[in-house]
């Protein structure tokens, strides 16, 4: 017992370390997580242990609920055009840029390559959504598009994965009919369960929808899949309910900044090795720019077709660039199966979380857009409520 509270005492000192660098230096709280995450790791001895990664686990599933449940179904029709073209160029360049120089460059098998292809493809959805509700632009047009884009790109990543190297049984079966009823009548139940049973202490539709959450992602998981896709689906499903309860939004976004996605974050930057990064140095920078270089290659000329003003623009391409939740199961799942070794995986791991960091900084320290000062807070609007 004495070992799991000094453990806790020391994750939760490095979240408050990280939430104080935050706002002294004015950096993404995901970014700072992570990079203290690499000190801890290499410096201090900090290791996951099962309950931390549990809530890691949980930190990653409601945060990408949240990025789903952030995009406007309205804005999602209205800029559709814009955020299909944005996310499918921001996963099919990379893909197909960084599969071809595993392969060709690397000497990597083919499943390793298609493995490398899909897990720098990617883009973070939750470092981007943590920097959109940090700055206050996931209530913006240009945030929202970004939040819609991001989905395009990671569920073409899912899709990737799963027809390349799905195993389709009855458990994928059950699963896929669970996700689809979900999405069928959560709307109109989540709605329900929100109107009759909210607005209480005991925050009955806040458990029920952890239920929803946690049973598919066990479902997802006994289908050889991962629990944060049918998050990110269900999220994007309740996106219309989520619109007119900002104060539920908010409790949600309490529970998950507060206390879960810093052992995400942490957890993500102790993963980097210093002395693998030492052994293979020159690989992960070179896999790392192929993936920079395929992103800008993809996403930067349509933000100009579409009319971005220049500074939006750059700073899209810079977030589409992120990589970390997706990128990193994409390089589990095939350890894990066997497709890529671990010096393979520690490459395209410290790759991915080098993405989730390097674009961010730039974007947050150059070319940041301001946000109007009439988009109302929501956190005012949460406590005026």
């Amino acid at each position: 017992m004495h070992d799991f509270w000094l453990t806790a005492t020391a994750w939760i000192a490095l979240a408050l370390v990280a939430s104080l660098i935050s706002i002294r230096l004015g950096l993404s709280i995901a970014l700072v997580e992570i990079v203290l995450g690499v000190v801890g790791g290499n410096f201090l001895g900090l290791r996951a242990v099962e309950w931390t990664d549990f809530l890691a686990g949980a930190g990653a599933i409601v945060l990408t609920f949240l990025a789903g449940a952030e995009i406007d179904p309205e804005s999602l029709r209205k800029d559709l055009r814009a955020t299909l073209s944005i996310g499918a160029a921001s996963f099919l360049f990379p893909f197909l840029g960084a599969g071809a120089f595993a392969y060709w460059v690397g000497g990597w098998d083919r499943d390793a390559a298609l493995i490398a292809g899909i897990a720098l493809s990617t883009t973070s959805v939750a470092v981007v959504y943590a920097v959109m509700v940090e700055t206050g632009l996931n209530r913006t047009p240009l945030g929202k598009r970004i939040l819609t884009a991001c989905f395009i790109t990671d569920l073409g990543t899912v899709v990737a994965l799963g027809l390349l190297f799905a195993r389709y049984n009855a458990n994928m079966v059950v699963f896929v009919a669970a996700l689809a009823v979900a999405v069928a009548v959560g709307p109109r139940g989540f709605g329900w369960a929100v109107q009759k049973l909210g607005k209480r202490v005991s925050e009955p539709e806040v458990k029920l929808l952890l239920l929803a959450l946690f049973g598919l992602g066990a479902l997802a998981t006994l289908a050889r899949s991962e629990a944060v896709l049918p998050a990110y689906v269900l999220g994007l499903a309740l996106a219309g309910v989520f619109q007119g309860e900002p104060v539920l939004m908010a409790r949600l976004r309490s529970i998950a900044f507060g206390i879960l996605t810093p052992f995400y974050f942490l957890k993500a930057g102790m993963h980097v090795s210093l002395p693998a990064i030492a052994a293979s140095f020159w690989l992960i920078v070179a896999f790392l720019f192929v993936k920079l270089l395929a992103k800008y290659l993809g996403v930067a000329p349509l933000t100009r077709l579409l009319a971005f003003d220049r500074r939006e623009g750059t700073y899209t391409t810079l977030l589409m660039s992120t990589g970390l939740t997706f990128g990193s199961i994409s390089a589990l799942f095939g350890l894990t199966n066997g497709y890529i070794d671990r010096e393979q995986y520690t490459v395209l791991v410290t790759a991915v979380i080098g993405s989730a960091v390097l674009p961010t900084l730039v974007a947050q320290a150059f070319f940041r857009p301001a946000v109007p000062a009439a988009v109302p807070d929501e956190a005012i609007v949460a406590e005026e409520a």
